[in-house]
């Protein structure tokens, strides 16, 4: 009567494991696209990303670099004050993009230029992205917004 219970509970923690091990590997598969890594432009001078790896790119709109072309692309160049970034976006800016604003960008490098796929922008005037905000504060071009 016993190894019939031992053999039981044997068999119940093994589909327990197998059931674990599946669920693990479920949210892994889950995630493999959510998540993406955070670049400023001096990180990503210091290690390239590999080829066709998707991430985020943040800095500030370089005063000036800011080109609309005749359809609904645009170019721009993302500056951390260490190292600056070409950015090709196609689509619809958000409202509050401007040069010399923070912005963060989702997308992929095409040779030396950074094709975002979307672009985030501050909400307010004060308002700053806190991996945008690191990136400067390490470069030593970070300025405190105007109370």
């Amino acid at each position: 009567m016993k190894s019939l219970k031992k053999k039981r509970r044997i068999q119940i923690l093994v589909a327990a494991a197998v059931a674990l091990v599946l669920a693990v590997g479920l949210i892994g598969y889950g995630f493999r696209d959510g998540i993406n890594l955070y670049r400023s432009p001096s990180q990503m001078a210091e290690n390239p990303p590999e080829a066709g790896e998707v991430f985020r790119l943040g800095g500030l709109v370089e005063d000036g670099s800011l080109v609309r072309g005749a359809s609904e692309t645009v170019t721009f160049r993302v500056t951390d004050g260490g190292a600056t970034v070409p950015v090709r976006f196609t689509g619809v800016l958000p409202d509050l993009f401007s040069e010399g604003q923070g912005m963060i960008g989702t997308g992929r490098m095409e040779g030396e230029t950074f094709v975002a796929s979307e672009i985030l922008a501050k909400h307010d005037e004060n308002y700053m992205p806190r991996e945008v905000m690191d990136s400067l504060k390490e470069q030593g071009v970070y300025q405190e917004p105007n109370s």
